[in-house]
């Protein structure tokens, strides 16, 4: 079983930046994809990012394209979501998962392993 621990979450003002970190609990995390996904109140749950297994390829919701950067250290078996130019609309628990496949996807129901969630707080 894959355990996933999120940090880095806070409040920040708009225009400002984070870096979400998930750090995995096993080794068996190099060979998955891995997602962002973020969920506001009252929304439905929905795609941030993905990284394949490698690193070498990445994906992003047009909401966030050239704002937020995903990227993988399989050393330290950690995932990372950098976010610049943070919006009062980026406010959401942010949500890192495991995807058993090695190439990421859009899709939630394709993710098997789910971390608790951080809370991204952006004041305009």
């Amino acid at each position: 079983q894959v355990q996933l621990l999120e940090s880095g979450g806070g409040s920040v003002q708009a225009g400002g930046s984070l870096r979400l970190s998930c750090a995995a609990s096993r080794r068996a995390f190099s060979s998955r994809a891995l997602g962002w996904f973020r969920q506001a109140p009252g929304k439905e749950r929905e795609f941030v990012s993905g990284i394949n297994w490698s690193g070498g390829r990445t994906n992003y919701a047009d909401s966030v394209k050239g704002r937020f950067t995903i990227s993988r250290d399989n050393a330290k078996n950690t995932v990372y979501l950098q976010m610049n130019s943070l919006k009062p609309e980026d406010t959401a628990v942010y949500y890192c998962a495991a995807d058993p496949s090695r190439s990421s996807s859009s899709w939630s129901s394709r993710y098997d392993y789910w971390g608790q969630g951080t809370q991204v707080t952006v004041s305009s």
